[in-house]
Order: C-alpha cells, then sequence, then structure tokens
C-alpha cells in the first residue's frame, strides 16, 4: 500500500466510525497525527478524491462530514400513531433517522429493519434536521403477540369473511389496526380482553388491517383485575405454574430433616433477624452482627438456599429460568417460585430451621473488610423485625414500647446502626453515586382501585439492610474473580462520552463547572454533582438528568465492574427466591465447592453463563415495563376524577413537542405544544428549554408551575395538563398550525426518542435497590 493509499484509508476510516462528527482539516491532521507521520498535501488529497467520490460532504466552510446517502443500515423502528416514525440504529453511533409515512413498507412499532439514508430534499448535514431515511425491509417482527379488546362481528359478516370478529389493541402505536380473528382459536366474547397472536401484518392491500389467531381469554374489560392482567399478559409474564412443577414443588418437604443438615454449619444460636417491610411475606435474607474483641465487627448475611431445593434442568428450574424473577404489581406478586417455596421452606420464617448459604465478614471501623467466609449452613431467625419498628428503635427520641424481641436485639440492632455508617462513608469515599429519593406507594382498596398515592421516605434501617447486603454482594463477586471460575456479575457500566458532555453542559447552565472528562468520567465526578446541589432546589432535576445520562445495569459473564456503586466486582448473591441471578450464583458457589473448583463444571458453568446473562436481564426488563405499566394505570385512574383540579408541579423534562410535568406525589403528565396557548414557543435542544417568541417566557427542566388536569385517558395512562395562569393573556389561534414542523421533524426530546412517555429511573437498577417495592393494600393488617 502506498502513503496516498494508506492516508486516503486511515481519512475514510476515520468518517466511518464517527458518523456524525464533523471535521475540519485542522482536527484530521491532529487526530491522525497521533499514530504516524502524516503529510499534510496527502491528507488534501485525500480529502478531495473523498468528497468528489461523494463518500464525505462539505459545507462549503471546511467542515467535512461522511456523506449518509443511500447507506443501508438496521436499526428498529419506533412508529408515531401519526404515521409517521423513526429508527433508532444497531450502530449507537449513528443519529436516529426519520421515517415519513410514505416510507415505512407498512413496518409496525418495534419491527428491526433495513433503512436506506436518504438526504432530506434542500438540506445539508449541518442544518439540525438529521437524517432521513426509507425501510427497504423487514427483518424481523417486534410484535407476535398481544393484547387487545375483542369485538364481534355479525353473524353475516363471519359467514362471509371467515372471521370471527376483530380485536383493537390497547398499545396507542397499534390502535390504528383492525385485527381480524379467525375462528379456530378461542371463542371470545364481546368486550373480552384476549391475547392473540398475529399471522399476517399490514401490507399495501390492507394498510390499516391484520390478522390474527385468539390464544387466550383474559377476562372482560370491565371485570375489576382485568386491566392488570392484560398488561401482565401483555408483558408476556408468565402466570400459570406447569403442571410438572408444581408436583415437584408440592413433594418438597415443609422442614429441614437431619439428612440436610448433616454437611452444614449449625449457626441456630446466633440472633440473626431478618428485617423487612411490614407486608413482606417471603424473607430471603437474614443479618447478625456483633463486636468482635480486636473491635472489629463481624457482619453475617444469611442467604435462603433455594437452590439446595431447585435443582439444575429440574421442572422447577426451568420455569424460574423463564421467568427471571418475580415480577412486584400494585395489588399482587406474580412470583419466580410456587408460594410453598417462597413463602415455605426457602422462607426464612420466625422461629424454625431453614437451609442458607452464609457470607461471615470481618469489617475494620474503617469500613475495611479484612477477612470472610462463604458456607452453607442452617439458620434460625430469632425474630421477624420491620423496618418502621427497628427504626423507631433506633431513634433515641422515640419511646414507644415495642415487642420484647426488638428489645431483646435492641443492642445488636444500634451496633448494625453504627456498621451502617460505617461502610456508607467508606463507599462515598470511593465515589459511590448515592441518590435519595422519596418512593411512591399506591394504596388500592379490596377491588384494586387505587384510593391514595403515598411518599415513603426511606430510614435507617432500610439504609443499613441495603449496606449489608452491597457488602455481601462485592464480597462473593471478589472472592470468585480471585478464584479465576466462570461466574455471573451484576454490571453497570461506564457512561457514553456524548451523553456525558451533554449533561455537564447541561448542570453549566446551574452555574455547576464539571472538571472531569467526558472521555474518562469517574464515579467520584459524578458524586461531587450530586453534593454540590444537595438541598438545593436544582437537586431533583440534576439527578434526574444524571440518571439519563447513565447506561442500564445488566448481567454478564464478564466482570465489567459497577459504574454507579463505584465497585470493581459485584454480583447478585441475596434476593434468590425472586431472581434466577442469584439462584444461579448460589447453584455455582455449591458446584465450585462439591467438585473442588473441577475443570469440568467450569466448563460446563462457561457455556450456560451466556444465556442466562440475556434471559435475566432481558425477563428483568419486562417485569420493570410491567410494574412501570401497572403504576402508570393506576396512577392515571387515581387522577381520573380530578380533572379540573390545580397542582403544584415540576417541569420533569422538556421536548420539542411540549412538557413533561410531574406533581409531588409523581404523577407524571404532558403538557403539550399546543396547550401553551399564551405565545408561540420554540424548542431549544441543547439548553433543554422551550422560549416564548414575544413574551422571552422560558420553560426549564426543574422549574415549579402550577398546572391544571384537562383529561385523563385511562386506557391510553395518559395525562393531560396545561398551564394554570387565570390573568394570562391567550394567543390568537387564526392560521396557527400547532408549531407543525417543530412537532413532527423536530422530534427528538433529550433521551434521542420519540414517545410521549418518560420515567424518571429509566431502568437504572444500580441505585442499590436489593429489595422488592411494596405496595400497600388498604384493607392489610
Amino acid at each position: 500500500m502506498t502513503q496516498n493509499e494508506r492516508v486516503l484509508a486511515d481519512v475514510y476510516e476515520t468518517f466511518r466510525h464517527n458518523p456524525q462528527e464533523q471535521y475540519d482539516v485542522d482536527q484530521l491532521e491532529n487526530d491522525l497525527s497521533r499514530n504516524q507521520r502524516l503529510n499534510f498535501p496527502d491528507l488534501v488529497k485525500a480529502l478531495t478524491f473523498l468528497e468528489h467520490s461523494k463518500k464525505i460532504v462539505t459545507d462549503g466552510q471546511g467542515k467535512y462530514q461522511l456523506n449518509q446517502l443511500n447507506t443501508v443500515a438496521e436499526g428498529t423502528f419506533k412508529a408515531n400513531d401519526k404515521g409517521f416514525g423513526f429508527v433508532k440504529f444497531d450502530d449507537e453511533s449513528m443519529e436516529d433517522a426519520f421515517i415519513d409515512k410514505h416510507n415505512t413498507k407498512f413496518a409496525i412499532d418495534g419491527d428491526h429493519v433495513k433503512v436506506k439514508i436518504k438526504i432530506i430534499a434542500g438540506a445539508n448535514p449541518w442544518n439540525g434536521r438529521g437524517p432521513e431515511g426509507k425501510i427497504e425491509e423487514i427483518t424481523e417482527r417486534g410484535v407476535e403477540t398481544l393484547v387487545g379488546e375483542f369485538h364481534p362481528y355479525a353473524d353475516e359478516v363471519v359467514k362471509s369473511s371467515g372471521f370471527y370478529g376483530y380485536v383493537v389493541s390497547e398499545n396507542r402505536k397499534l390502535k390504528k389496526y383492525k385485527i381480524n380473528i379467525t375462528d379456530n382459536g378461542v371463542k371470545p366474547q364481546m368486550s373480552d380482553m384476549v391475547k392473540i397472536s398475529i399471522t399476517k401484518y399490514p401490507d399495501e392491500d390492507q394498510p390499516d388491517e391484520m390478522q390474527g389467531v385468539a390464544l387466550l381469554t383474559i377476562g372482560n374489560k370491565n371485570d375489576p383485575g382485568v386491566d392488570i392482567m392484560s398488561i401482565v399478559v401483555d408483558n408476556d409474564i408468565r402466570t400459570d405454574w406447569p403442571e410438572d412443577a408444581m408436583d415437584q414443588a408440592n413433594n418438597i418437604p415443609d422442614h429441614v430433616t437431619e439428612e440436610e443438615k448433616a454437611k452444614r454449619v449449625d449457626i441456630t444460636d446466633q440472633p440473626a433477624v431478618t428485617i423487612d417491610g411490614d407486608d413482606s411475606k417471603d424473607f430471603d435474607d437474614a443479618v447478625v452482627v456483633w463486636k468482635l474483641p480486636n473491635g472489629n465487627y463481624h457482619l453475617g448475611v444469611h442467604i435462603a438456599d433455594v437452590s439446595h431445593y431447585v435443582k439444575e434442568g429440574s421442572p422447577l428450574d426451568k420455569e424460574a429460568f423463564a421467568r427471571g424473577n418475580s415480577t412486584y404489581l400494585v395489588d399482587r406478586v406474580i412470583p419466580m417460585l410456587p408460594f410453598r417455596l417462597s413463602n415455605g421452606i426457602c422462607s426464612l420464617n420466625e422461629g424454625v430451621e431453614r437451609l442458607v448459604l452464609s457470607c461471615d465478614m470481618e469489617i475494620t471501623p474503617e469500613g475495611k473488610r479484612v477477612g470472610y467466609r462463604i458456607y452453607p449452613s442452617v439458620m434460625k431467625s430469632h425474630g421477624r423485625l420491620t423496618y418502621n419498628n427497628v427504626n423507631k428503635v433506633l431513634d433515641l427520641n422515640n419511646h414507644e414500647k415495642l415487642e420484647q424481641k426488638y428489645e431483646d436485639v435492641a443492642p445488636m440492632l444500634h451496633d448494625m446502626a453504627d456498621l451502617h455508617n460505617i461502610l456508607y462513608k467508606q463507599r462515598h469515599q470511593r465515589g459511590a453515586i448515592d441518590f435519595e429519593e422519596p418512593e411512591a406507594k399506591i394504596i388500592v382498596d379490596d377491588k384494586g382501585k387505587p384510593i391514595d398515592i403515598v411518599l415513603h421516605e426511606r430510614g435507617t434501617a432500610e439504609k443499613m439492610i441495603e449496606s449489608f447486603m452491597l457488602m455481601a454482594n462485592e464480597t462473593v463477586a471478589e472472592d470468585y474473580y480471585k478464584k479465576h471460575v466462570p461466574f455471573l456479575y451484576r454490571v453497570h457500566e461506564t457512561p457514553d462520552q456524548e451523553k456525558m458532555q451533554s449533561f455537564f453542559e447541561f448542570v453549566s447552565a446551574f452555574g455547576l463547572n464539571v472538571k472531569a472528562d467526558p472521555n474518562d468520567v469517574k464515579p467520584k465526578d459524578l458524586q461531587k454533582v450530586v453534593a454540590k446541589t444537595e438541598g438545593t432546589p436544582e437537586e431533583a432535576v440534576v439527578q434526574m438528568m444524571m440518571l439519563r445520562s447513565l447506561k442500564q445495569a445488566h448481567y454478564s459473564p464478564e466482570p465489567l465492574g459497577h459504574f454507579g456503586l463505584a465497585a470493581k466486582y459485584y454480583t447478585h448473591f441475596t434476593s434468590p427466591i425472586r431472581r434466577y441471578s442469584d439462584l444461579m450464583v448460589h447453584r455455582m458457589i455449591h458446584e465450585y465447592a462439591d467438585k473442588k473448583m473441577d475443570k469440568d463444571v467450569q466448563k460446563h458453568f462457561k457455556s450456560q453463563l451466556p444465556d442466562v446473562a440475556e434471559q435475566t436481564s432481558t425477563q428483568e426488563r419486562k417485569s420493570i415495563d410491567t410494574e412501570r405499566g401497572v403504576n402508570d394505570l393506576k396512577m392515571t385512574e387515581f387522577m381520573a376524577d380530578k380533572v379540573g383540579q390545580t397542582f403544584d408541579a415540576i417541569v420533569s423534562s422538556v421536548t420539542s413537542f411540549g412538557m413533561f410535568i410531574q406533581l409531588p406525589n409523581t404523577v407524571e403528565g404532558l403538557i403539550h405544544i399546543s396547550n401553551l396557548n399564551d405565545d408561540y414557543y420554540n424548542f431549544d435542544e441543547k439548553s433543554l428549554t422551550l422560549t416564548g417568541r414575544n413574551s422571552h417566557k422560558q420553560f426549564k427542566i426543574g422549574m415549579p408551575i402550577k398546572v391544571k388536569l384537562i383529561n385523563a385517558d385511562v386506557e391510553q395512562h395518559q395525562l393531560d395538563f396545561e398551564i394554570y395562569d387565570p390573568n394570562a393573556t391567550k394567543r390568537p389561534q387564526k392560521g396557527y398550525s400547532r408549531g407543525k414542523r417543530s412537532f413532527n421533524k423536530g422530534r427528538r426530546n433529550n433521551n434521542g426518542k420519540n414517545n410521549n412517555s418518560f420515567h424518571v429511573n429509566n431502568g437504572h437498577s444500580f441505585k442499590i435497590r436489593h429489595r422488592k417495592n411494596t405496595t400497600v393494600k388498604a384493607n392489610k393488617k
């Protein structure tokens, strides 16, 4: 290869790997000169050749960018209910492409597609509008089953068409399609909610119709609980137990046998206790703390040994793997394991012997772990304690008389609180990011109707259990990493440079100068941002924007570290009743100990772990989506009779089509751009603001406002608000087009997605919630 050819190849590769980047000649010279001696004339020749061959384009002012014209790339189609959509490319470096409604090839939301990139007529890469594409091929259907309401056809239509009726999807983006149902499936009745399998998708002949077979009748739309079950079924959450799995569960003894205890350490004399919410029914972790003669702390974390009962390849194991985890909803739990196990033999109930995997740790007063032991044991819980009552014990100003068991363990509880403070300080010093935000609990009555939404602040009891579980998870992960054996890790990777840069620019508007490299950001850098805003009006919005900038935590066979916790090694060990990942970790611990690190055992787990990591990560997302869907439904129901009322709120997100607001009880809704009727507003994507053209009034994230609820669409889980200002002057409506260009093609919110929903947590389960969320039923004791 000649010098000219080498420079040409290097220059083109630079553009190909950074398709959105704009370069001038000096930038290219600097970047390429780092790795080679570069002849400047060769660089100019390369740019000239690439421009003439239409590989790159120029703005005419010295900047160049990859020409994506006619580039074919693959991604996922995100439909808009107005007919157009966007494609989010598999290559994350590529900007989402706008797909006009005439170029969708009848793709539906979620389809994986091949797209040919087009340059928008009369535009160039610097006009801020982004690429436009045309779908060339649908490579994989994103929706194969769905849930909707059944409508029967009249007898004469059934005879002439062969269709039993039709279904309308609950999904807003699929609602326009009539899905004709053949009569060879189940036979639902009028207004039944059904799950269907799609057998024919929209095409040129029938662009607004599909065909399918009814698989399951969930129940009549108006029956109590059917609304929630429709969301559950739509997310493919399994609710029925296979007969062989239930037979296996029913044959498991309901007590620990002498034979089972034979090879285990007996720790039944240790004053270990469980500490959970008032309405918890299954207990998979117990803790014990005492002071050692040398001044250090002994911390024992004892976890239900579910793997002893759920053997690899058994019916119960296969079902637990398919479910991946338990799903916690407002009025029910869909468990990973049958009740006989989750609330019986695998639950560390007070006063009975249970098999556990124990992790004993010795920790110095400075928070350093100086010794540990992981081993199978048999324990007995000395108390089923609750967060509320433990917090009362730890409150020196509280003089309420509690049960004797609390008085018996009160000194240990105070030692636990001291150890938690030590561990928290140690995590903070290394850079762990700790967000403290209230958790919303939806209170429902016996029929599932929401009657209140209550915010709950975590107390010392909740935080100290969290600290102990974190320490156990880190200890187990580090131990097996250093044993050099295949293992399953909980990972949270370093954020993307582009998102960090955007976040730093955003917080600079609040006067926060972040001295950090977006290409090599450290947890401590973000922790400092949290600390600077603590107690300020900006605290909530800065934390919210930070969360959106971080990646999602997931499972991996590779020890990629946990950014949010600033932990080099991390796994999930502490909740095997409700997470298959933890069950798998327990299984590996047993096998590695029993087989003495046998090479065949290692090979076996190495082959299994990629599938386990993928399945548990996927099922976790499904459960989160289900939980959010149910919460959105119940929050919308709760607000349905409050249309016309006014509320205090803050702006939680600003987009080209309006802004999302959040009430103090965490309920969210949209103020559409068309409902900002006192002026015409322009969206600034960089600062995430809406600014009035005439008044210069500005709306930005974190801003407190007064709003009025104008619509509550329970079916679509949507709340619409408007600004409440009785003295405001409305703009003239003549000729107003609702800012069509801004709404349709300005189209990106701060997540880079075109959607009408937003969730603060955004799936970032790195927020160290090892425990299940609880929802209060009004009739619970």
